[in-house]
């Protein structure tokens, strides 16, 4: 096929804040340097922040370093952290408050901000644009271009293919956008760097990476009920027995609070549904008495790169690198991930305006792991490197208590090494081990349906197109994962994509494509590895306003 083909000489996967961060900081040495590079940034949402979904107290670690005047530059940063309050929730009905000395130092939050990283990627991409930066949204990565075992830039995605495969009269090849070096900074479980670090062997000799599934809603709630700069987090109910997670309760501007629920996905019970867990969750006397007569106004969910420093995979590879929750730069010991995600992507930039400087540009970047390794996000990461295995192998109070005196006693330094080696999928037990669950009914006060959320996503898909969510083989969601699982897919999915219906007195497997809000569970969590998410459509998916 014939493709336009248009010349950069740096091309960004994704405009959340690892993306954003690598744009700016390449113009900024550009510019400095009285030179002019041409970068691109690709986003697959429709625009910018429509699929930016964080819950997010902001270190602003990075972005000090980035814009030291972001305050002047009207960067929407407006709610500093007046509190933190950190909960045991033991049962639906009981909680206990601990005490700063119980709980890790590392997540108390002075000096941070409670704030929408959408509406702070939207800013950042006002930066850069300034800054001569070309960013094109509504544009898919959907493959990659190789050259003589190099990566030598993106093709974005076809657009008027119908669902059988046949070009519609609205057919429109994808571009191929070459460039000397591509940053791919999809988010998490992106499908471009899941497959270059295959490609390339980037996780040989790597513990496997975790993941979680992070929902959020936002809601209007009263005056009274408002406390800007509160900060919540729980641990325990309703997350018990054999799954870990945590949620968290953010009062942000304009009499609007965050409130959400992570469920780490390597929870063994098939029948556990993060959707029912996250609708109970606000059914807890603490969450509820400030969601009390307010009004929810949008939700979605997100998976987390979660794994740490032993999952870190190889980042540089001939012709780029990966950036942000695409490598696993979040820093589970402080539960944030954005000014990570950004360092990681500024620090991809100066390796890369480096090797830019040089008359045989290199195939792979020389002094990225360097620079890496000098860097705090390193010591960040190492430090922090035994909290996440500690909490999947001690469980909650253990873990818990693990990581309190290591962080709070030894820095993160503990002469010890924790690692967890088993896929989060491969924790999957069997149906026959495990009973369904019963989950609270909407009342469309406090609890809802999933379809009813979705709605507030503003998830929209061209329904006439090939589906992104590909079988490897179509037998095993009713040949394995039925009778082994009980198909657990009809409920680790937070938008109801997948369905066992009964046609004609027989099973059929469903997949509402249109429903997908692109937070890649199905590929992380599918105890078969069955489903592959790829790019549908540009402008696919939802049109988060402000999460």
């Amino acid at each position: 096929m014939q493709r336009e083909s248009m010349e950069f000489d740096v091309v960004i996967v994704g405009a959340g804040p690892a993306g954003l961060a690598t744009a700016c900081r390449l113009a900024q040495l550009a510019r400095d340097n009285e030179q002019e590079l041409m970068i691109c940034v690709v986003e697959k949402g429709s625009e910018v922040g429509a699929h930016i979904l964080s819950g997010a107290v902001f270190e602003t670690r990075s972005l000090d370093e980035l814009f030291p005047d972001w305050k002047e530059l009207g960067a929407p940063l407006k709610t500093e952290v007046t509190e933190d309050q950190i909960f045991y929730f033991k049962d639906g009905e009981s909680s206990t408050r601990l005490p700063g000395f119980m709980v890790p130092k590392t997540f108390h939050n002075k000096g941070n901000y409670i704030t929408s990283m959408g509406n702070l990627c939207r800013w950042l991409a006002e930066q850069a644009e300034a800054l001569g930066v070309e960013i094109f949204p509504g544009f898919p990565a959907a493959d990659i271009i190789m050259d003589d075992g190099r990566v030598a830039g993106i093709v974005t995605g076809d657009m008027g293919v119908g669902a059988d495969g046949e070009n519609k009269g609205s057919f429109e090849p994808g571009m191929e956008l070459r460039a000397k070096y591509t940053v791919f900074a999809e988010g998490s479980r992106g499908h471009l760097g899941k497959r270059l670090q295959q490609e390339f062997k980037l996780i040989e000799e790597r513990s496997p990476q975790h993941y979680a599934l992070g929902f959020k809603e936002i809601w209007d709630i009263p005056a009274e009920q408002h406390q800007p700069g509160l900060v919540v987090h729980s641990a325990g109910w309703p997350l018990t027995d054999d799954s870990t997670g945590g949620g968290y309760l953010y009062h942000a501007e304009d009499g609007q609070v965050y409130v959400g629920l992570i469920v780490d996905l390597n929870y063994k019970d098939p029948y556990l549904n993060p959707f029912g867990e996250f609708q109970r969750f606000k059914t807890h006397p603490e969450i509820a008495k400030t969601l009390k007569d307010g009004k929810r106004v949008t939700y979605g969910a997100r998976a987390i790169t979660k794994g740490g420093f032993y999952s870190l995979p190889k980042m540089v590879f001939p012709g780029g690198v990966l950036a942000g929750c695409n490598a696993g730069t979040l820093n589970f010991a402080k539960i944030k991930g954005n000014h990570t995600a950004m360092k990681s992507g500024m620090l991809a930039a100066e390796s890369i305006y480096a090797a830019l400087q040089q008359d045989n540009v290199p195939a792979e970047l020389p002094d990225f792991e360097q620079r890496f390794k000098d860097s705090w996000l390193y010591n960040e990461l190492y430090r922090s490197r035994n909290f996440g295995p500690a909490i999947h192998k001690l469980g909650t109070w253990l873990g818990g208590a693990y990581n309190t005196i290591d962080q709070n006693i030894f820095g993160g330094r503990l002469p010890f090494t924790l690692k967890d080696e088993t896929p989060d999928y491969a924790n999957t037990g069997k149906a026959a081990d495990y009973k369904p669950k019963e989950y609270p009914k909407p009342d469309n006060k406090l609890v809802f349906d999933r379809l009813s959320s979705v709605y507030l996503s503003n998830t929209n898909h061209e329904e006439d197109q090939p589906c992104h969510l590909v079988l490897k083989d179509k037998d095993i969601p009713l040949g394995v994962n039925l009778p082994e699982y009980g198909e657990p897919a009809q409920r680790y999915c937070p938008a109801g994509v997948y369905e066992v219906v009964e046609v004609d007195g027989k099973a059929e497997f469903k997949i509402n494509a249109q429903n997908c809000i692109h937070c890649k569970t199905c590929d992380i969590k599918d105890p078969s590895q069955n489903i592959t998410w790829v790019t549908p459509e540009g402008g696919g998916g939802p049109n988060y306003p402000n999460m």
